[in-house]
C-alpha cells in the first residue's frame, strides 16, 4: 500500500511538471514590446510605391506613412507580433489614431506547409494580432479591417525556409488616408 501511494504521488507530481513546463508564457513585457529574438526573414518592403506620399503629422511630430514598413514578418506556426515590427506599427497607429477618416485592411497570409483551413486560420490570427496592436495603440475599431488568404497568396513561389519565411506576413493596406 506504501509503494502505492509513493508511486502516485510522484506521478502527480511528474504531471503537474510537465503542465508548467508546456504552458507558454506571454511574449509581451509590460511595455508591450515583444521578447522575440527573430530577424525579418529577407526582404523588407516600404509604402505603397505609388508615390502617394500620405503624411500627416501627430502628437510625437510628423509621420511619413509613405516610408514605413506595410508588410509584417511572423515566425513559423506563430501569430505573435515580433518586437522589429513594433516602431513601424506604432507609427502607422499614430498616423490613424491622428486622422479618424483613415483605415487600413490587414491581409493575413501563411506559408504553404498545413492544411488549407489551418492557414487560413493563421492568417486571420496574424491579422488579428496587428489589429490588436494597432487598437491598443489609439486606432478605432472601424478604422482596420482583417481578411485571411492563408496560403492563396504566396509572395514568392518556392518551398524553402527562404520563401516560407516571406510567405509568413501581414500586409499593411491603407483603404482611405
Amino acid at each position: 500500500m506504501r509503494v502505492s501511494n509513493t508511486v502516485k504521488a510522484a506521478s502527480l507530481a511528474i504531471t503537474f511538471a510537465w503542465l508548467a513546463g508546456c504552458s507558454s508564457p506571454s511574449t509581451m513585457t509590460e511595455g508591450g514590446e515583444g521578447s522575440g529574438t527573430g530577424t525579418a526573414g529577407g526582404a523588407n518592403t516600404f509604402g505603397a510605391g505609388n508615390g502617394s506620399g500620405v503624411s500627416g503629422t501627430g502628437v510625437g511630430g510628423s509621420v511619413d506613412v509613405a516610408n514605413l514598413r506595410t508588410v509584417f514578418y511572423f515566425d513559423f506556426d506563430e501569430s505573435t507580433v515580433r518586437s522589429d515590427s513594433i516602431a513601424d506599427l506604432e507609427a502607422h497607429a499614430q498616423y490613424l489614431a491622428t486622422h479618424p477618416n483613415a483605415s487600413v485592411r490587414l491581409e493575413g497570409h501563411a506559408d504553404e506547409r498545413g492544411t488549407r483551413e489551418y492557414n487560413m486560420a493563421l492568417g486571420e490570427r496574424r491579422a488579428k494580432a496587428i489589429e490588436r496592436f494597432l487598437a491598443v495603440n489609439g486606432v478605432g475599431q472601424s478604422q482596420a479591417e482583417t481578411i485571411s488568404y492563408g496560403e492563396e497568396k504566396p509572395a514568392v513561389m518556392g518551398s524553402g525556409d527562404g520563401s516560407w519565411s516571406q510567405n509568413r506576413r501581414v500586409e499593411l493596406k491603407y483603404v482611405s488616408r
